[in-house]
């Protein structure tokens, strides 16, 4: 088994869909951006962990990898094509650039291992929930256990907003319910992915001709905002718009993540914190108002210092979350 060396940076490698990201984390979680794999020196840094988003039901913990890993990895990319596709294309490479050093996965689906089975489970035949292992896994979990050690209330709920969109509920610091499923397409509308949609409509349109791969181009890379709008999926540019289709398309959201808010909240019995996190909830403030304004009933008041249920605006730092989940597995 691979073993940490003393001391030393973690390499966090965080490949998303449009980008790369690279950061090195030091002992005291303090953490650099690194331009590329080639910039980094190999004698400088204790390990690599990988942020990996669907772990499917094979990885609810860390794992360092392994030929062995790597193939089943290459099996899950299915499962969330826009985030382990080049997850896996990243851990190859950088497997190679830095070959002296252990490489982690760390899993986003690990965070909601803990979502009991009525939270967890789909209303589907046995046959398909058994043989295919279809359930509620969810995602952002690095995201989402950072909000909670930052906001340690017993109901929690969190709303990462940025180019892919959940809404967790956290009791006492587990994960108990998210909004994002199976793979990271259902829930609420993101920038360019659907969200939750009707599967008879889904089946409609296959009937109706359009094919799958149509279909799935379509529900990835031209819905949500982009779709609602037909102008962007960039929060801040629909905000910048008059056009009437931008406004319609940001209240569509705000309304969606709302509802969202407050199904998770009748999953904690309450609510104590909302935090948002991601680019558009860190700096939204306008979706940040629109979605508080529709919560009122839970106690929620943005901006107001009496509000009986605290909103939080957050960083995010999954880097960090993933440096200590590597740290902790290679000093085992």
């Amino acid at each position: 088994m691979a073993v940490l060396s003393s001391g030393g940076q973690i390499l966090v490698v965080n490949a998303g869909s449009t980008s790369l990201k690279l950061n090195l984390v030091a002992v005291d979680e303090s953490s650099v951006a690194a331009g590329s794999l080639a910039d980094v020196d190999p004698a400088a840094i204790a390990g690599v962990a990988h942020r990996v988003v669907h772990g499917g039901a094979r990885f609810s913990a860390p794992v360092v990898i392994d030929d062995e890993v790597e193939q089943v990895l290459s099996a899950l990319t299915e499962l969330a094509p826009l985030h382990n596709g080049p997850a896996l294309s990243t851990i190859r490479e950088a497997r190679r650039v830095l070959p002296g050093v252990p490489h982690v996965a760390v899993f986003d689906t690990a965070f909601h291992a803990t979502i009991p089975g009525v939270a967890a489970t789909y209303a589907l035949a046995s046959r398909f929930r058994e043989q295919h292992g279809i359930r509620r896994f969810g995602f952002h979990g690095l995201s989402v256990q950072w909000a909670a050690e930052q906001v340690p209330v017993p109901r929690l709920v969190v709303c990462h907003l940025g180019g892919g969109c959940s809404i967790t509920a956290v009791r006492d610091g587990r994960s108990v319910d998210t909004t994002m499923g199976f793979t990271p397409l259902e829930g609420v509308p993101m920038a360019t992915r659907s969200g939750s949609i009707d599967p008879g409509a889904l089946l409609y349109l296959l009937r109706q001709g359009v094919s799958l791969d149509e279909l799935e181009q379509s529900l990835e890379h031209e819905s949500g905002l982009l779709g609602l709008s037909g102008i962007s999926g960039n929060v801040e540019q629909l905000e910048a718009s008059a056009e009437p289709a931008a406004h319609a398309a940001l209240e569509v959201f705000a309304y969606r993540i709302a509802a969202a808010v407050a199904a998770m909240a009748a999953a904690l019995d309450g609510l104590d914190a909302l935090v948002f996190t991601g680019g558009i909830g860190e700096h939204s403030a306008r979706v940040r108002r629109a979605v508080c304004a529709r919560l009122g009933f839970l106690g929620v008041e943005s901006g107001a210092l009496d509000s009986s249920v605290r909103v939080v605006v957050l960083r995010s730092r999954e880097d960090v979350v993933a440096a200590r989940a590597a740290r902790e597995l290679l000093s085992a």
